[in-house]
């Protein structure tokens, strides 16, 4: 019997690993992931840059090159997939190896190499996934439409939570329309036009199938939309892909004559020699669909591959799970996060002027806030609204869109202290207003809570016009309440350096 109990440590569980494998047009992609308590963390990804779609000939046959560059990169793959149970993988092929006349010896090989089945879906099946993919990772909000810009194909998508509702695959991609238009290396405006073009005529026989859908939001998938707002961050907009920025880099583009002179901030090396045909793409289902605005989503393919093989994860609320699994992991007080999030939603539907939120789910922001408001208490109290934006600003959020994501790392940021509007001058002005709002809801829900107990909330009546905004208590409750006064006095003087009104009566 061992004499020393401290040394003894419980038998440990054996990890629940599951691989995903999409053998895409442009990228091959590898994402692997564990399941913990129901949460699922990413472990691994890998992702090379194959061409596979460049590799076709007009007989669609795939040279020799193409079919070495694919059969290389699965040897890297092939490794790591060794330690996850065969049942636990998932491998598929997409738009190339179904156009490929010779698809059957790569597959051969392929499977060989990483002695797993791989599967080449068709178009419908690639769509459905990438909703799946789309949907377990953003929160929906009503309809949604999801759209996928591949190497060799376009997935169009529309869907209401789990369910795609009608979803297309296109034979249109980044790497076969730079090959189709781009394939001299010059980019003039006419090249990009015929691009655009060519592109609304594969769109015109199923505008009509997906345009009398009223969606609530429209997401991107990966590739080009995930470049273009890797662009917008870098150029400091803090914004969703909207018409007006296509446009812009359009013309960018062109200013640039050729691919190999092709410069924009923010656009990596990686994508820059199929970053046109991509955004040619792009504008085309904007201007088809009658797009406004775009966001982007959490994940595509290879996440609608991984949660597919996790019946139990598809009924979660993927936000309340983000939410608890920070409030746990960050030692938040759950009580009290919970007592900010009930006064602060409380008030947001006291605002007179709703309309002014519509451009942001700004109940799902508010929340979130709220709940998070002091995870920088992990890291020390002075300036933890500081550390709380910082730690934001490297977590994963399931189910918040970028936009969404920054939007609650600036509320967080500026829950207390001085008001720091500069940190929301990247936003879209329509955004921007909507933020701001929430701001003052939140800062003065934090501060009527401070006390941390239940019992000494009192019943507020919040009135709103502009930038004027009237607290009313009951008769004695602030003379009774010294310190909750002085904090209201002290906010006052904040809000009035940013020109903003508060009264409390």
């Amino acid at each position: 019997m061992n004499s020393n109990p401290e040394i003894i440590t419980p038998l440990s569980q054996p990890e629940q690993l599951y691989a995903a494998v999409d053998l895409g047009s442009n990228s091959f992609h590898m994402v692997i992931v564990r399941v913990v308590a129901g949460s699922v963390q990413i472990i691994g990804k890998i992702k090379q840059k194959v061409r596979l779609a460049a590799g076709l000939d007009d007989n669609m046959l795939l040279d020799q090159a193409s079919l070495e560059r694919g059969w290389g990169c699965l040897e890297t793959f092939a490794e790591r997939l060794q330690d996850i149970p065969r049942s636990n993988i998932k491998i598929v092929g997409t738009a190339t190896l179904r156009l490929a006349s010779n698809a059957e010896l790569f597959i051969s090989k392929a499977e060989q190499i990483l002695h797993n089945k791989l599967n080449v879906i068709d178009g419908e099946e690639e769509a459905r996934q990438i909703y799946l993919g789309v949907a377990y990772t953003s929160a929906n909000q009503g309809n949604s439409l999801v759209i996928d810009i591949g190497g060799a194909s376009t997935e169009v998508i529309v869907g209401n939570d789990m369910t795609p509702i009608h979803l297309v695959s296109l034979n249109m991609g980044c790497v076969t329309f730079k090959e189709r238009f781009f394939a001299d290396g010059n980019i003039a405006e006419q090249q990009f036009d015929n691009a655009i073009e060519a592109a609304k005529s594969l769109l015109n026989p199923i505008i009509d199938d997906f345009i009398h859908f009223d969606w609530a939001q429209c997401l991107g998938a990966s590739g080009t939309p995930q470049a273009i707002t890797e662009i917008l961050v870098t150029q400091g907009i803090s914004d969703s892909i909207r018409i007006d920025y296509l446009h812009n880099l359009k013309q960018q583009c062109i200013d640039c004559t050729t691919i190999d002179l092709l410069q924009i901030e923010g656009l990596t090396e990686a994508r820059r020699a199929i970053f046109p045909s991509g955004l040619a793409i792009l504008i085309a289902l904007f201007e088809q669909l009658n797009i406004q605005e775009m966001q982007i989503s959490g994940g595509a393919l290879r996440e609608g591959l991984i949660y597919g093989m996790l019946d139990n994860m598809q009924q979660n609320d993927r936000r309340l799970q983000t939410l608890e699994q920070w409030v746990e992991r960050f030692h938040i007080e759950s009580q009290h996060a919970n007592r900010v999030k009930d006064v602060a939603l409380s008030l947001l539907g006291q605002l007179q002027n709703q309309s002014l939120l519509h451009n942001i789910d700004s109940e799902a922001v508010l929340m979130a806030a709220a709940m998070l408001h002091e995870i920088g208490l992990h890291i020390e109290y002075k300036l933890h609204h500081q550390h709380g934006a910082y730690i934001l600003t490297h977590l994963p959020m399931v189910g918040y869109t970028d936009q969404q994501r920054a939007g609650i790392k600036a509320l967080v940021q500026n829950h207390r202290q001085e008001i720091r509007l500069e940190l929301f001058v990247a936003f879209h002005p329509e955004v921007r207003q909507a933020l701001l709002i929430l701001l003052r809801i939140l800062r003065l829900s934090c501060l009527l809570s401070i006390r941390r107990k239940d019992n000494v909330l009192a019943d507020i009546t919040m009135v709103t016009h502009d930038e004027k905004w009237t607290l009313t208590f009951p008769e004695g409750w602030l003379k009774s309440h010294p310190l909750i006064d002085a904090e209201l006095a002290n906010e006052k003087w904040q809000q009035h350096k940013v020109g903003w009104i508060l009264e409390c009566f």
